[in-house]
């Protein structure tokens, strides 16, 4: 039977049903169970011969003369049940099994017992129709040729395959527990504006929009930095915010428009204490130590190797950035099978050599002491004031984490500013903020800073090759 005629067909049903006088979309739907439970105390329920109630969809049904078998599924798991006519009565069975179909939800009220074979059933004394389904299920999800078809219709992907379930399940649990270690470590959440009228915090292009209220453009931030400052200016000393960030760029498996980000700053803290937070957080998240991760298995027991970009370059390339010429950093780039862009600033190509060693790291590492020209927000190391307080965690060849001491110093915060504005037409920069320097020259205290990518720590927790599959609703190029 052609898809259309099946929909038809539940059309027909629908009408029945309400022929009937019964409402096929009815709001409320009483006590229940959840199925998962049930389960667990079955012999219990069984034994009691106690009536329960149970909610859910249907996934699967048989008829045998007077008698019908289906699962019902509802988040928790799945269960059998069982309609019998010398139970239900000829109308109310006949009608179950003449409108009702796979897909549709229903409460189903009844006692436990096990079918000869073991099953564990549920036998349906009543039953209430809860929602009709107009639009088959499909039969065959797994394994779909058109991966962009499961990201689409993520509701038919969830609906179908559960490890897509337990995979947004995970992801919600990694967040809670995120929460949870910050908060016991006494950070404070806040909120900070989605809308903001200057790009900052970040090294990116943004998405503009226009306030019609106040006829003003606004950005989508691409990051909360700038604002969290400022709250450590108003006396806040631990602060952290989870949240949608926005970059108008490229898209790949490491890579969505929108995306989630978890920023946090410390009081009277440095990058190297939060380097030490970090490895304690993992600690938290991953309690077994071991994560496999694509064809890695990934350790977290020992300490975290530490080295900063100029070691990692010339580990790799031989080449010494701090000496290099120009035309030395466009050579290698070019051996890398990369093209260098014409009018890029040396620290950028640094960055693009940085890009070429990133797949190759797997074991969890901090790459710290950056050249200060790529991180025009962090503090200038004492020690060589050429590289920044910053560190990227980077593991099995993903960026996780971006981090680094805030710089509090407004004279120099306001010449960095301009130095990335001055003669730039680049939309990667860090433009002049005049209302954050104001706010700086109030005083802030010395700072540590971290950025960590949510859906890239999930993908990575989960086993997950591409950030789309931890994004339930991932942007999609619109289908014609």
């Amino acid at each position: 039977m052609s898809l259309e005629k099946i929909k038809a067909d539940r059309l027909k049903k629908l009408e029945n049903i309400k022929a009937a006088k019964i409402n096929p979309f009815p709001s409320k739907t009483g006590p229940r169970l959840f199925i998962l439970d049930v389960l667990e105390d079955f012999d219990i329920l069984e034994k009691e011969k106690k009536e329960i109630s149970l909610a859910g969809r249907l996934r699967s049904q048989r008829t045998h003369g007077g008698s019908s078998f289906a699962n019902l599924e509802d988040f928790s798991g799945q269960i059998q049940i069982y309609f019998k006519k010398d139970e239900l009565g000829e109308k109310n069975y006949n009608f179950f099994a003449e409108n009702l179909d796979i897909g549709d939800f229903i409460q189903a009220q009844g006692e436990v017992f096990k079918t000869q074979k073991g099953e564990r059933t549920l036998l349906v004394k009543k039953y209430k129709i809860l929602a009709k389904s107009l639009n088959q299920l499909p039969e065959k999800w797994h394994g779909l040729k058109d991966v962009e078809e499961r990201f689409r219709k993520r509701y038919l992907d969830l609906l179908m395959n559960k490890d897509v379930r337990a995979r947004f399940a995970m992801r919600s649990k990694i967040i809670k527990e995120l929460r949870a270690f910050l908060e016991a470590e006494g950070f404070l959440e806040v909120e900070t504006p989605v809308l903001q009228p200057l790009p900052g915090g970040a090294l990116a292009k943004p998405f503009r929009t226009h306030l019609n209220a106040l006829n003003m453009d606004l950005y989508l931030r691409i990051a909360p930095e700038l604002y969290l400052k400022r709250l450590l200016v108003g006396g806040f000393e631990k602060i952290y915010e989870i949240g949608r960030c926005f970059r108008n760029e490229g898209m790949d498996k490491l890579h969505n428009p929108d995306f989630t980000m978890l920023e946090f700053y410390w009081a009277y803290a440095d990058y190297q204490d939060v380097m030490n937070l970090v490895e304690r957080m993992f600690g938290f998240l991953v309690p077994e130590m071991e994560i496999e991760f694509q064809d890695n298995k990934i350790n977290f027991t020992d300490p975290f190797k530490r080295i900063s970009i100029g070691e990692l370059i010339m580990e790799h390339y031989k080449i010494d950035i701090g000496q290099a010429l120009r035309m030395d950093l466009e050579k290698i780039l070019i051996q890398a099978g990369e093209k260098p862009e014409k009018d890029a600033p040396d620290c950028k190509l640094i960055d693009e050599i940085f890009k070429t060693i990133r797949p190759n790291i797997i074991k969890p590492t901090f790459v710290t002491n950056h050249p200060i020209e790529m991180s025009p927000l962090a503090k200038a190391s004492e020690q060589n004031p050429k590289e920044a307080q910053r560190f990227q965690m980077i593991v099995a060849g993903m960026e996780i984490i971006n981090a680094y001491s805030e710089l509090n110093n407004p004279k120099e915060q306001a010449e960095r500013m301009k130095e990335q504005e001055k003669g730039r037409q680049d939309d990667e920069i860090q433009r002049f903020d005049r209302d954050y320097i104001e706010a700086l020259e109030y005083g802030m205290p010395p700072a540590a800073g971290l950025g960590l990518g949510v859906d890239r720590l999930v993908q990575f927790l989960t086993n997950a090759a591409n950030i789309r599959e931890v994004i339930l609703f991932p942007t999609m190029r619109q289908k014609e």
